[in-house]
């Protein structure tokens, strides 16, 4: 074990295990940056097979004292909500940047970290020329820049394709980890928070392992203007983000700080007006010290980061006989500022495994991030894909289609017209079929009326003539009349008209 810490240390210095988690720009000068534009290709997208993000979700769930049970939760076959999804740093091609192949690593981070969402969305991955873990410390400032710029327009133009001809005006939940938060962070802030039509289609961004950045003591004002940290499991257009460790972070810790400068090239903000945020995903209102849902993968993960999460177990990963297992090893977490930094800090659950850091303490744990709360976040995915759609409904309730009439006699001395005697308010319109009553008030007051030489407090029979009798009519006033019909399905209308009524 102490033998492969040390080859994978080694890595990290000097090929790039460290980009799982970099933000900004983490790309080197190995070898030349591609130029050539390419058409969108997708790791996920629904009806392409093979789709890793659309996989057997069965599961094993372990308590604490090793009972278990298996659960296969189902897969819809149209979600109501989408998801679009930017996975992190996991090419082990050399150069700055990979291509657009479908290699084990991204395959495999598919599964771990969206697939799960398949159960509440229509899971959407672009392929992007991310970088490589091969040009973490190498190259120039300049080679970084563009390498991170060539990354950012894949994703850009894969997120335009999937508005354009995929969306269809559907909400949808965006889902990044690492470098893949930070090709959300500048996406986010670049089309979606300033395009309100847009932003009224964004469920939700889960942006973990991004040092997304917030206003100090606030909810939002950093990255985004108009979409702020959620504070409550069902709330719309709002960013999901931590970073996480199982011991308070070091002083030079990679997580959880922000910025003295724009390390991104991006042009995302800076300086120490601004923290990192961090919103507890077992307890977005109260972060109290609540328990996490961990979800992971019971495949081996391939490479470099498959040795990290070795290490980061201190031993094997946990497994079991179906493709998904909540371990044995239960923790609780809130949100903490230790020495500065904003973080989620793991609390092991009795005889849970300590998580180790990987590569280095400065990154924490940053390789459980999309795992360690999975079942807490597509439980939030839930209720607020639930809430986006009774939103929706709300908003394309037409307003009933229903006009008032009144019919009256009189004229005033100075020849207008004036009521002398009862008026007849009629309720007519497209819906008044629909009509189940008719409600009428005078002055604001409710009045017994007569229909048809009943008197009534309201008019349930077409045509919904009403009869209001003079005496309820003072003389020489400015009245009123108001109408409140109710519909049988439920909906109502509100009409009213002035009335002036004829002198002696």
């Amino acid at each position: 074990m102490t033998h492969l810490r040390r080859l994978l240390v080694a890595f990290a210095a000097t090929a790039g295990v460290a980009a799982v988690g970099l933000p900004g720009p983490v790309a080197g000068a190995v070898g030349g940056v591609a130029t050539a534009r390419a058409d969108v290709s997708w790791l996920c997208r629904p009806g392409e097979q093979p789709d890793p993000c659309r996989e057997s979700l069965a599961t094993t769930y372990v308590a604490a004292d090793g009972t278990s049970r298996v659960e296969h939760p189902p897969l819809p076959a149209d979600p109501p909500i989408d998801c679009f999804y930017v996975y992190p740093t996991v090419s082990q091609q050399l150069g700055v940047n990979a291509d657009k192949r479908k290699d084990p690593e991204e395959i495999a981070i598919a599964r771990y970290q969206a697939s799960r969402y398949s159960q509440e969305c229509r899971v959407y991955a672009p392929m992007y020329r991310q970088l490589t873990l091969a040009s973490i410390y190498t190259g120039t400032p300049a080679a970084r820049a563009a390498g991170r710029k060539l990354a950012y327009a894949d994703v850009k133009e894969a997120f335009a394709a999937y508005l354009a001809h995929d969306n269809g005006g559907r909400g949808f939940v965006l889902i990044g980890h690492s470098q893949g938060a930070g090709m959300l962070r500048q996406l986010v802030r670049d089309v979606v928070d300033g395009d309100p039509a847009v932003r009224a289609r964004l469920v939700s961004a889960v942006l973990l392992g991004g040092n997304v950045l917030v206003r100090r003591g606030q909810t939002s004002g950093g990255d985004f203007e108009h979409v702020p940290a959620c504070t409550a499991p069902a709330q719309l257009g709002c960013v999901i983000a931590w970073s996480t460790f199982s011991d308070p972070p070091p002083s030079n810790t990679r997580f959880g700080k922000a910025p003295a400068t724009d390390i991104t090239g991006a042009g995302l903000p800076a300086g120490p007006q601004y923290e990192v945020l961090c919103t507890n995903p077992a307890s977005l209102a109260a972060n109290a010290q609540a328990p996490l849902s961990t979800l992971v993968r019971t495949d081996a993960y391939p490479g470099i980061i498959g040795g990290g999460l070795t290490l980061t177990y201190g031993g094997l990963p946990p497994t079991a006989a179906t493709p998904w297992v909540q371990p044995q090893d239960h923790y609780t977490a809130r949100c903490v500022d230790s020495g500065g930094a904003h973080v989620l800090l793991l609390s092991p659950v009795g005889a849970a495994r300590h998580l180790n850091p990987f590569p280095t303490p400065d990154w924490g744990v940053h390789i459980t991030d999309g795992n360690i709360a999975l079942g807490n976040l597509v439980s939030t995915v839930h209720a607020e894909a639930s809430a986006f759609l009774a939103a929706a409904a709300a908003k394309h309730v037409r307003a009933p289609r229903l006009t008032m009439g009144l019919a009256f006699r009189g004229r005033s001395a100075a020849g207008g017209s004036c009521a002398r005697g009862a008026i007849i308010v009629r309720v007519t319109g497209p819906d008044r079929p629909r009509v189940r009553r008719v409600l009428v008030t005078v002055a604001g007051r409710r009045v017994l009326v007569t229909v048809a030489g009943r008197r009534v407090g309201g008019d349930t029979r077409a045509p919904f003539r009403v009869k209001v009798p003079r005496r309820r009519l003072r003389a020489g006033a400015l009245l009123r009349i108001g109408v409140r019909a109710t519909l049988k399905d439920g909906r109502t209308a509100r009409l009213s008209r002035t009335v002036r009524t004829c002198r002696g």
